[in-house]
């Protein structure tokens, strides 16, 4: 056989090898990263972010390969492990925490083909989408429960930063209290950080100090919860159930859910057809919900926590429906109003009833 007929056989032999790559290369699994601020664990915020991962990857089996990379602080660490993610080939990436809004959105213009999902910011590009879940609906009716529990009328709320997100858990939670108990009133400390469990304790030890017999938080560990159980006091969870943390003190708990969301954006990624937008989902679109409430809860205030369930989910009722008077006594949303997203957005103000100076 002369050279050149067998190179032309073996170019021809080779062809179906090299078609099949090609196919096996297209089908390749979509990489999804996730970025985390505090450790998984097995309740909070990070903790729920990864079941909804883990739901994700159930329901798209061999079409994803997942990766997550817990306790990232905010700033440039951030930057560089998303930009490794991009680096490294991920087609998705979801940063899961209001401060890796710049980094997010620095790393999406060196990396055009990635697509980004930032939680709880509000800055997008043309990679990069935003999403969250309307955590004030779920607190408005928490609220409704520490209202019809509480006998010193004072609540006790430990937060993290002063942001729209957190003020609108706390005045929504403050408006639902005041619902059933007029003379209900929540007093705050901030922890300055996402996660710290000791500061978060020592928070809530100080909370009851000051009277507070029902306890909750922004923040994104179990230690409030902890900590109301050990000093006797009622607390609401956040982000995940953690009744098993304070089986005598949690009454419920608000918590959010990613899985859907999750999966939708993987599949829309997959198939071609994702866009960035702003994704702003509650208790209609099933991101929020309560935790089992306590049997100790009176029956009545259960039923009452029911209907304005029912109401919010139906539009009939929203938690910052006029008239709303802010703590200096200022009108800010007019009976016959509901306040629009865009103001909630940029909520920088308490309600009548919190108690305290607003930080700059």
């Amino acid at each position: 056989m002369k050279r050149s007929s067998f190179l032309l056989w073996a170019v021809l032999a080779a062809m179906p090898a090299m078609t099949g790559t090609t196919v096996a290369q297209a089908a390749e699994a979509l990489k999804v990263g996730f970025v985390y601020v505090s450790p998984i664990g097995d309740a909070g915020w990070t903790f729920q972010h990864d079941s909804g991962r883990r739901q994700m990857a159930a329901a798209m089996g061999e079409k994803v390969e997942t990766k997550f990379i817990e306790t990232v602080p905010e700033g440039a660490e951030a930057e560089r492990v998303i930009r490794q993610f991009a680096a490294d080939g991920y087609g998705l990436v979801f940063t899961t925490s209001f401060g890796y809004m710049n980094p997010t959105i620095k790393v999406a213009k060196r990396f055009p083909a990635t697509k980004f999902e930032h939680a709880t910011g509000y800055k997008r590009a043309k990679n990069v989408g935003t999403y969250n879940v309307r955590f004030y609906e779920g607190r408005y009716l928490a609220g409704i429960v520490a209202g019809g529990m509480s006998k010193s009328n004072v609540a006790g709320y430990v937060a993290a930063f002063p942001i729209p997100e957190v003020l609108m858990g706390i005045n929504a939670f403050t408006l639902g209290m005041q619902s059933v108990n007029p003379e209900a009133r929540t007093k705050v400390i901030w922890t300055n950080s996402w996660y710290d469990p000791g500061r978060e304790r020592e928070a809530a030890h100080v909370l009851v100090t000051q009277g507070a017999d029902v306890l909750t938080h922004h923040t994104d560990s179990t230690a409030v919860v902890q900590a109301a159980d050990e000093k006797g006091v009622y607390a609401v969870g956040y982000h995940s159930d953690m009744s098993k943390y304070g089986p005598k003190a949690h009454l419920t708990a608000v918590t959010h859910h990613w899985g859907d969301f999750y999966t939708r954006m993987t599949r829309e990624v997959i198939d071609g057809n994702w866009q960035s937008r702003d994704v702003w989902g509650g208790i209609k679109a099933g991101m929020v919900s309560l935790a089992p409430i306590n049997p100790v809860v009176p029956r009545d205030v259960v039923v009452m926590v029911q209907g304005k369930e029912d109401a919010i989910r139906n539009a009939s009722f929203h938690p910052f429906q006029g008239p709303v008077k802010d703590q200096g006594g200022t009108l800010r949303i007019v009976s016959g109003t509901t306040i629009s997203d865009g103001d909630l957005q940029k909520m920088d103000w308490y309600v009548q009833g919190v108690q305290g100076k607003l930080p700059k």
